[in-house]
């Protein structure tokens, strides 16, 4: 089995090329495209998902991730959905129970760093001194973080005396660490089951 991953930008790539592996165990392939930001994988999704149209293998299958911001969650899944079907791909949401289909469409809530808050034992095997941040009340729910969770990740490390730098080194030392079937966040378990399923 195989599965190409569509993503916003780099620092997605990054995480999922830490995570991957452990969910979707060493008979499973993958490959990621990282794109320049929303706009841009908003942009060439759909010609992309067109391209498999004829030739997607029976054993391949679609992955596209991408940050809610402030939109409205069923608009933008609904959007993702519209992509696909224009393509003549089955969606995981409109395929009947049980049954098959090649595209899963996932929203990281409100973006993927809130994912990283869900896992407050990592960022702190990355960066050792950091408080427990779930015993603070505005990260007790990583998906109901609002605002700029980079920015708000970035306060609490500089707090601590680190410079954090760019998004993709700290991405890339707190994924090393997370432990997916343990992340609190509810929008990371749906794409983490999403992908067991695909695994099954």
């Amino acid at each position: 089995m195989h599965i190409e991953f569509y993503v916003e930008e780099r620092s997605a790539e990054v995480v999922l090329d830490c995570l991957l592996p452990a969910i979707l165990g060493p008979a499973i392939s993958f490959k990621i495209y990282a794109h320049q930001g929303k706009p841009d994988l908003l942009k060439q999704l759909p010609s992309r998902l067109r391209a498999y149209r004829n030739w997607i293998p029976p054993d391949w299958h679609v992955a596209v991730l991408i940050d809610r911001d402030q939109q409205d969650c069923l608009a933008l899944k609904a959007v993702l959905e519209k992509y696909a079907t224009e393509a003549g791909l089955v969606t995981k949401s409109a395929a009947p129970a049980g049954a098959k289909f090649q595209v899963l469409n996932r929203l990281a809530i409100e973006e993927l760093e809130a994912w990283f808050f869900g896992d407050i034992a990592a960022i702190q095997a990355a960066f050792p001194g950091i408080p427990e941040l779930a015993r603070k009340a505005r990260y007790r729910d990583p998906d109901a973080i609002r605002g700029d969770t980079w920015e708000a990740l970035t306060r609490e490390l500089e707090r601590k005396g680190y410079n954090p730098g760019g998004k993709i080194g700290v991405a890339r030392q707190i994924s090393a660490h997370m432990q997916p079937a343990l992340n609190r966040s509810h929008s990371f378990q749906i794409f983490h089951r999403g992908l067991l399923e695909l695994a099954r």
